[in-house]
């Protein structure tokens, strides 16, 4: 058996498409146009890649996009002007503050400024908090599409075993959550936990985000389990250069399961659409307009 390749790039086109046929609509109908504002603190490589792509298809959306570079010693007091004026801002609806951060600055206090109606990463301690009782709010967007993911597999995830390899609150806790709304029995593990080998090997759902290079083995899975593999590590060869890959073992794990994400392509193209998606919604429910289609 050859598990069949969850395509994130297929999905996360498809899930683009749709946003920008409702954006056009709402703009239509409602003279609002969503905005996104991303702001980028100092010049890391992969922070401007990240942030260049998120303009890049928020524009191709039919969104408004609003970039903010600030200089890499710019003080916690100017990252939170910024924040400031972003929040009374009419025109944007969802805030991106890019993570991580400079030394120096407080992550933590930074997202706790944005205004939850307008935390499209939706990370802020309203929205984590919200999350946990199970109500509605701006949802994480890598959990998110996880759960789509696992949904163009499974038309529902009721009563699936599901682990989370990874424990972070970027990921796995709201990952907890996210299932759990789903009605799925859920195991968060880590790696230290104990013979997590065999606890990987019981489960329907396997989402890996741990941060560890192939760490999931064939060995770990149960024939015909759904793998979503949300690591992303680069790795040197033996020629001197590099390539990706994910917390999973790909290759092996492939003749296992059932369906699984590969690296790149699976869960890292799901993140800037449902980017998209959360900007979408937030301009809908400030300007009280309905829970969009998407």
């Amino acid at each position: 058996m050859v598990a069949k390749v969850i395509d994130g790039k297929v999905i996360a086109a498809d899930l683009r498409a749709r946003v920008a046929v409702d954006a056009a609509r709402i703009k239509r109908e409602h003279g609002v146009t969503p905005g996104l504002a991303a702001v980028l603190v100092g010049s890391d490589p992969a922070s401007q890649v990240y942030v260049r792509s998120k303009v890049k298809q928020t524009e191709a959306a039919g969104m408004a996009s609003f970039e903010h570079l600030l200089p890499v010693n710019a003080s916690q007091a100017e990252l939170l002007a910024v924040v400031e004026k972003l929040n009374r801002d009419p025109l944007v609806h969802g805030i991106l503050v890019q993570l991580p951060l400079p030394a120096g600055l407080d992550p933590q206090a930074i997202v706790a400024a944005i205004d939850p109606a307008k935390d499209v990463d939706g990370l802020s301690p309203v929205n984590a908090g919200r999350i946990a009782n199970g109500l509605p709010a701006l949802t994480p967007c890598t959990p998110l599409g996880c759960i789509i993911l696992a949904k163009t597999v499974h038309a529902s995830l009721e009563g699936m075993n599901a682990i989370i390899i990874g424990r972070s609150n970027l990921v796995g806790r709201p990952l907890v959550q996210l299932l759990l709304n789903e009605n799925a029995t859920v195991t968060i593990a880590h790696s230290r936990t104990r013979d997590l080998a065999s606890m990987c090997a019981r489960a329907d759902l396997v989402l890996a985000a741990v941060g560890k290079p192939e760490m999931v083995k064939a060995n770990w899975i149960k024939p015909g389990a759904t793998v979503i593999d949300v690591g992303i590590n680069r790795i040197a060869l033996a020629d001197g250069k590099t390539r990706l890959v994910g917390d999973v073992a790909y290759n092996e794990v492939l003749e296992v399961a059932g369906a699984v994400t590969p690296v790149p392509g699976g869960v890292g193209q799901m993140t800037v659409a449902c980017l998209l998606v959360n900007t979408l919604r937030a301009a809908c429910a400030i300007h009280a307009l309905g829970q969009p289609a998407v």
